[in-house]
């Protein structure tokens, strides 16, 4: 059995704090931090909280008690990406370790925002402090997966998701009134409605096509879900679209009908921030970023019930993609692969 490194083992406890950010943060990251004593005690601990609050590195200092501030220039702290070293909602942090005089950073990852990108690092090598990178790296590349890709291709990680029937169905493709727009299927459970409001509470948007919105009205939000962040609703702008459909009601954005796919993407990277979308249909809206090749995850939900005709679920190829994730939820399979870009 493999013995964890002393920094290690604090990395972990670093992570498990940034978790608790999940769904408060963006378009900020989640970032866990934890100040060790030269005995090895952890005299501090701090995670970011809310976005626009103090970030992490400045709740773990916050918590150092008076009794055990003198030791904070003999101490370590462990910080699972790269301290800012910018004026953004709140100081740079990368400033105030040098100020509180941290002996020691050991940093989990490298920021990949263009204001950061090294420069936290080289700020605390310039003021004297030891710093050490790379600990528990893809762990913390993973926690942040949304805001790591987001800067590193230009555009917000897309996740694709749809529920099919074990037939290979999204829907029916018949309504009420005799129309080729899909109705309302459902194929959740209560269980895989509230992971469904769990998952979209780590992005900034959710996005469904036209024919979507016409035909089941959503609400494009995690109601079920406790998050401080709720995401904005996306759709194609149309006249076919009810004045009174629920996304109009609330934050959302409409793609314009002339407007390319890379394009409406670098749009909501540049001028809205954002990280991460997640796409739910309908079946063309699924396929066009299938074909361009724009997207980096696939969740395919898949119910035992069968219903015979309808709009088939998007085609793809999931041998050219890595599967992550074969679960069991509400007696559904679900099926989570990422793209090997």
């Amino acid at each position: 059995m493999d013995i964890l490194s002393d920094d290690t083992i604090y990395m972990r406890r670093a992570l498990q704090l940034a978790a608790c950010g999940y769904g408060h943060t963006f378009t900020n990251p989640m970032v866990g931090a934890v100040i060790v004593a030269p005995d090895g005690r952890i005299i501090g601990e701090g995670w970011h909280r809310r976005y626009g609050g103090p970030h992490a590195e400045v709740n773990a200092v916050r918590s150092v008690s008076a009794a055990d501030r003198h030791l904070l220039p003999e101490s370590t702290i462990y910080v699972t990406l790269e301290p800012c070293s910018h004026f953004g909602k709140t100081p740079p942090c990368s400033s105030m370790l040098i100020r509180e005089r941290l002996r020691r950073v050991v940093v989990g990852a490298s920021d990949p925002f263009p204001e950061v990108a090294g420069r936290g690092l080289k700020m605390l090598r310039d003021a004297g402090c030891e710093v050490t990178t790379g600990v528990m790296e893809q762990e913390c590349i993973e926690l942040n997966l949304h805001f790591m890709t987001a800067h590193r291709l230009g555009r917000p990680f897309v996740m694709l998701k749809w529920a099919q029937s074990a037939d290979g169905y999204i829907g029916t493709g018949i309504t009420d009134d005799g129309s080729d727009n899909p109705s309302r299927v459902v194929f959740s459970s209560m269980l895989g409605q509230l992971a469904v409001h769990r998952l979209r509470a780590s992005f900034q948007g959710v996005m469904a096509g036209v024919n979507t919105v016409i035909a089941d009205n959503p609400r494009l939000d995690c109601r079920l879900w406790p998050t401080l962040c709720q995401p904005v609703a996306i759709s194609q702008r149309s006249r076919r679209i009810p004045a009174d459909a629920r996304i109009l009601q609330r934050d959302h954005i409409l793609r314009e009908p002339s407007e390319s796919l890379a394009g409406f993407l670098r749009r909501l990277y540049t001028e809205q921030r954002f990280n991460a979308i997640l796409v739910e249909g309908g079946h063309d809206v699924l396929q066009e970023f299938i074909r361009l090749d724009l997207f980096d995850a696939i969740r395919v939900e898949t119910s035992p019930s069968l219903l015979g005709h309808g709009v088939k679920a998007p085609d793809f190829n999931p041998s050219a993609l890595t599967l992550k994730e074969n679960l069991q939820i509400g007696g559904n399979s679900v099926m989570l692969y990422r793209h090997r870009h």
